[in-house]
């Protein structure tokens, strides 16, 4: 542990991200910072042994497709070979891949609808290796501190499921090992990692979220993280119906911070068993607004805000800052997991989900802010 984080010293904060595999797609680049906005990977068709054609649609009235992209086959369906490469996790748009021969770790941009349809970017980290007592086969996500790997500052983290948690830095000159960090309290062991602009430290909820975690990577003692208490405030009266249902749920505790706003909020998300099926579908969400003093206060209202709940990090961005997508509405979340794609209006708490049921092998939600310096057009 002596090289700590010596290559790792540097922060950039990040950005925003978007949709089911939802990737992000504007109508043009400029010399400008751009936010770019949301767009959806449906799926694909395979056209050839090895490769598949993405089919993407814009959040329009028109839903406009553009579809040609061409990505391996393992990336759209991962289940239907044994590939030995497998997807992990998504950040910013960069896919997480790991080789099950190899233990490597590969950040690659083929599903970003920018990216290069003939020289996609693959960036190798060092090989991942497990600490004493933990394991490195199942990796609950990944985050990432900014928009790109190839950024000089970018550290990547990796959220094992136990307590294993890995940071790297890919542009550093040397990537001969991972730092990694042993997590000592269990309620964190099957929790996700998000990168927190506002403190520039990654961070993670603890199971219930009266606790956080956090790590300050440019600290000397950067595996000990700072533990802050919660304080739950403002909390709604539930029916015993709405209660019990809760209490039967499976619950997952999800960090959203608004880049615009720099307000963090805390999400609840309570999952069930869909009746005579064996997927999980969401019965009740709650939301709570982070405030300084360790308060977390229960709202309804999050204003402008639209977030994003995923297998990518969550994230939250203005609904008016897309005013000709007429399908962001303010004030709500949208949800994409493997068996469910909805949204919920968080000012009556109604869920809408989608009408047809369609299993998704890679819902991860992304949008960004890129500086983008030459000119292009998705035709």
């Amino acid at each position: 542990m002596s090289l700590l984080l010596s290559r790792l010293s540097k922060l950039s904060p990040v950005s925003v991200r978007r949709s089911s595999l939802r990737l992000l797609l504007s109508n043009g680049f400029s010399s400008y910072l751009l936010q770019t906005p949301p767009c959806s990977i449906l799926g694909g068709y395979a056209f050839t042994p090895t490769h598949t054609k993405l089919i993407i649609t814009t959040f329009t009235e028109s839903c406009n497709i553009n579809s040609g992209k061409k990505v391996p086959n393992e990336l759209v369906f991962p289940n239907l070979y044994d590939y030995r490469v497998i997807t992990i996790g998504a950040s910013h748009g960069w896919v997480a891949t790991l080789n099950k021969d190899d233990g490597i770790l590969r950040l690659q941009d083929d599903l970003n609808p920018y990216a290069s349809n003939t020289k996609p970017k693959r960036i190798s980290l060092p090989p991942l290796v497990a600490l004493p007592l933990c394991q490195t086969n199942i990796v609950t996500n990944v985050a990432m501190s900014t928009s790109s790997p190839e950024d000089e500052d970018c550290v990547v983290a990796v959220k094992f499921l136990g307590p294993q948690l890995s940071f790297c830095r890919p542009s550093a000159a040397d990537q001969s090992e991972w730092t990694n960090v042993r997590i000592e309290n269990p309620c964190f062991f099957s929790s996700r990692v998000m990168f927190s602009k506002k403190d520039d430290m990654f961070r993670i909820p603890g199971s219930g979220g009266h606790l956080i975690a956090s790590w300050d990577l440019r600290a000397k003692k950067t595996h000990k993280p700072k533990i802050h208490k919660l304080r739950f405030r403002n909390l709604p009266k539930l029916t015993k119906s709405k209660r019990e249902l809760m209490d039967s749920c499976l619950t997952s505790v999800h960090l959203v911070e608004s880049t615009t706003t720099g307000e963090i909020f805390l999400v609840k998300l309570y999952k069930k068993t869909a009746s005579g099926t064996v997927r999980l579908e969401t019965k009740a969400l709650m939301v709570f607004k982070l405030d300084d003093e360790g308060n977390a206060v229960y709202t309804q209202d999050i204003g402008d805000l639209v977030m994003f709940l995923s297998k990518s990090e969550p994230f939250c961005v203005p609904a008016s800052s897309f005013p000709h997508l007429p399908y962001l509405d303010p004030n709500s979340v949208e949800l994409c997991d493997v068996d469910e794609d909805a949204g919920i209006h968080l000012a009556t708490s109604d869920i809408v989900k989608c009408t047809l049921y369609k299993q998704y092998s890679l819902p991860y939600s992304t949008s960004k802010t890129s500086c983008l310096s030459h000119a292009c057009r998705l035709q």
